[in-house]
């Protein structure tokens, strides 16, 4: 293990970090998947907890250059895809299976905390939010989609209940390219005065953030390849910040381990399909309120883990 590893920066505190190491229960020389390798703090602590090798995924370009000066470590293997894809990845590089896998779901602080990035309206910049930073921006949605379209993206990923008043006053505005201007929009449509416990236009960019980059598709597939690529005994831990996500999760650990609601609520689970591939299913792990007050960004942030079995993945198609 190297001793140069740089630890997290204050700004960029891995969130729930001794409960996500606790749950990977790292051995001498595992080899662990960090399928979120933002700015390396995951890693940084895999590593001090005796890892022999981490596999980072990142589809951020920006997040693998980093890396190595991050944390210079031999062991460090950097892969700039999706963590969607570590089965497929890590087959290709004859890598798998692994003794672990975490995955701390949604945009980095390291990405919110760039201005030119777009994710954040906290600071001005261009209306963009790709974590691949390749595709469509927030820009050309905003200012090519439809109005219905936009509503229904704004409900769904952002849980706004007053999405139509939203995307009517978004439409009327455009052509949107700021951060800022999108901010005022919404909140001009939804109301807001100085001192606002949440800024109304929260849920707006989440809501475009999580379908520009496909994130709830990406979890799902990201899951299954996690199920491919751990072994008998390994570990999956995920770190999710709001209840899409957590619900994502929370089904697929369900399910994995047999207990699959049954078709009323009148009826006990179900116990039958496919053999479980998972077991020690965790309840979810919330901060400590000493972690709160060091990072008030982990608030809503939700740690589930389970233990794999030696039973085949399912097919996809069982998983539905």
């Amino acid at each position: 293990m190297s001793a140069s590893i740089v630890p997290p920066t204050s700004d960029h505190i891995p969130v729930l970090i001794d409960e996500v190491v606790d749950a990977l229960a790292i051995s001498e020389d595992d080899v662990i998947v960090d399928g979120t390798f933002g700015a390396g703090g995951y890693t940084s602590a895999i590593f001090s907890a005796g890892a022999g090798r981490v596999i980072g995924f990142d589809r951020d370009p920006d997040a693998v250059r980093a890396g190595p000066a991050r944390v210079p470590h031999a062991g460090l293997t950097l892969i700039e895809a999706p963590f969607s894809t570590m089965d497929d990845e890590l087959e290709a590089r004859d890598l798998a299976p692994v003794d672990g896998v975490v995955l701390d779901i949604g945009v980095s602080s390291m990405q919110l905390d760039q201005a030119e990035r777009g994710f954040s309206f906290r600071e001005d910049g261009p209306l963009d939010m790709r974590m691949s930073q390749a595709g469509e921006t927030a820009a050309d949605f905003l200012n090519e989609a439809p109005e219905a379209e936009i509503a229904r993206v704004i409900k769904t990923y952002g849980e706004e209940p007053r999405a139509r008043r939203v995307a009517a006053a978004i439409v009327k505005a455009r052509p949107l390219t700021r951060t800022s201007e999108l901010a005022d929009v919404v909140r001009g449509a939804l109301g807001y005065h100085r001192g606002m416990k949440t800024d109304p236009s929260t849920k707006t960019f989440q809501a475009i953030r999580i379908h520009l980059n496909a994130e709830l598709d990406e979890l799902e597939a990201g899951l299954r390849a996690a199920e491919k690529v751990l072994k008998p005994g390994g570990r999956l831990a995920v770190v999710t910040f709001h209840s899409l996500e957590d619900r994502i999760v929370k089904r697929f650990l369900r399910d994995r381990s047999g207990n699959r609601p049954g078709t009323s609520r009148h009826l006990p689970e179900r116990h039958d399909g496919p053999e479980p591939t998972f077991e020690n299913v965790s309840k979810p792990v919330s901060p400590s309120e000493a972690e709160l007050a060091r990072n008030p960004r982990a608030r809503s942030a939700r740690l589930r883990m389970g233990v794999r079995t030696a039973a085949p993945a399912w097919d996809q198609e069982m998983a539905a």
